[in-house]
Parts: C-alpha cells; structure tokens; sequence
C-alpha cells in the first residue's frame, strides 16, 4: 500500500463535494478505537484536513485529548483514501467557518448550521484506490453461507434487531478501526462484515487481505456501519482471530459496547445507560 505525506490537486478537488463518505477515528480515554461520518471532511491544501461540527459526539472529545486520528474518504465514483493526521486545533469564526457555512446542506437548514471548524495536520495518505467490489461481493457471499455456523447461542441479546438487519444488508458500508502500534487508530473497508447473532460480527478477508490477516486476537476493534440513507451504527469489541466456519475462513469480533451517532439523540445504547433523575434546575 504506497503512501504519500501530501495530497495531490486533483485529490484535494475530488473532497470537495458533499455528497461522499468521510469517516474520522479517533481514539477514547480507555485507548479504544471509535468512528464517526464527518461529510464534511476536506483537504485544505497539500498538508491539511479540515472538517466541521454541528452535533457532540464521542469523537469530538477524543481528539481534545489525544490528537492522533486516522480518516477514510470515499467518493461517490467508488475511489478511496486512507491516512493518519494530527489534530491541531478548532474555530468557530474565519474563512473556513464562513465557506462551510455558504454550502448549501448548512446555508439552508432551517435548525442548525456548522458551529466549529476543526483542522489536522495531514501525516499521511494512500493514493486513489478504487474499492475492490467484485472481492467484496464474493466475500460478502461466503460470509452470509457460513455464518450461521458462528452464532454464539447465548440467550442475551446485544445488538437489537434494528442493529442486526442493518449490519446484514449486503448494500450497507461498513468500516473496521483499530489503533495500531504507533498509536494512530487504522480503518478497514469491510464491507462483507456481518451478524453472526445479535453478539457477533464475522467477515471473510477476501479483500484487504493482509491488513485483516495482520490484526492479533484480542485486539479491541469498532465497526461501522452506515445506509445510502445515512443511517448509522457503531459496535465495538474484540476480535477473536479466525476460524474455520464450514470450510469458510472466517474472523470474528464478540460486540460488547455499540453506540447511536445519529442525531438528535447520540448515545451509548449497550451496555445500558441509566437514566438520572434531575432534581435541581438552573434558573
């Protein structure tokens, strides 16, 4: 996989449109990899990312305190980029500010608008490389054959049954982060994961091959998935190696955390989160 420590013109021209997946990792308090869809993701020039916020999230905490991030962009036209970058700082005013907010998905929305700019120092990225589809759907056909051999047959549930049915649509995206030993988080199209149950995610490592083979058991892992849509999910947990499933090789991650990023309401949903009575309000 060849690298390169600046983006091209014609990579910083192909960012530019809003309608494509970028997708931000970022790394939690506890050392745990964590993803989130930013669209608005570019690059500002040969040597930086910029990106803006209009919801709080998980991943907006993590970068204020540990700046190491791995992104992922991908046009409509099926081509991709990889890379790690350094966050630096954020803005709420400037011409950044200003050029986000002229766009037409935040000039004309009626509830909110693009609150704060953040920028990163690009340490590096992969050339344009087109997604490996005729891989993946043999991968994700060989996945669907076997993974029923790989249910864990416990009673307790994790992933709810909405969870479970978008991670298993053969059209859903779906993303695999890590952080690697340098610290920076990693992320893996993985398009051919799926549920084994409502416990389980398993994938054939038909494509991204070494990258997949390379990761270690027990390794804590997050997948992402997202619809054309744009309804998304985060699960997280550890990956278990892999093991043959009917004759099929196959990796598998027990899910013991997922997650909602979709506004209005983000939030942890597994394990459960209490709720708090308020007993005290502000004037």
């Amino acid at each position: 996989m060849k690298t390169k420590k600046q983006f091209s013109p014609e990579d910083i021209e192909a960012f530019k449109p809003e309608s494509k997946v970028g997708l931000l990792a970022t790394v939690n308090a506890a050392g745990l990899p964590h993803i989130t869809l930013i669209t608005t993701m570019q690059a500002n020039g040969p040597g930086e990312i910029v990106w803006g916020q209009f919801t709080e999230g998980k991943s907006k905490e993590n970068v204020l305190k540990n700046p190491k991030t791995g992104f992922l962009i991908m046009t409509l036209d099926k081509n991709l980029w990889r890379g790690k970058a350094l966050w630096r700082e954020s803005k709420k005013e400037g011409p950044e500010y200003v050029r986000f907010n002229k766009l037409p998905m935040w000039r004309y929305n009626s509830y909110f608008g693009l609150h704060t700019i953040h920028y990163m120092d690009l340490v590096e990225t992969t050339e344009k490389a087109s997604l490996p589809l005729a891989g993946i759907v043999m991968s994700a056909l060989l996945t669907k054959f076997s993974k029923a051999a790989a249910k864990t047959k416990k009673a307790e549930s994790i992933m709810n049954d909405w969870t479970v049915k978008l991670l298993n649509k053969l059209n859903t995206l779906k993303f695999l982060s890590y952080v690697a030993e340098d610290g920076f988080p990693v992320i893996i199209p993985l398009l051919q994961c799926q549920a084994a149950d409502s416990r389980k995610m398993v994938f054939h490592p038909g494509t991204y091959t070494r990258e997949l083979l390379s990761l270690k058991e027990d390794t804590p892992v997050a997948i992402f998935g997202l619809t054309l849509a744009m309804q998304d999910v985060l699960v997280r947990g550890k990956f278990n190696g892999f093991k043959k499933h009917q004759a099929v090789n196959l990796g598998s991650v027990d899910i013991d955390w997922v997650y909602n990023s979709m506004p209005p309401l983000v939030g942890q949903i597994y394990p459960p989160v209490e709720m708090e009575t308020v007993e005290e309000f502000e004037a």
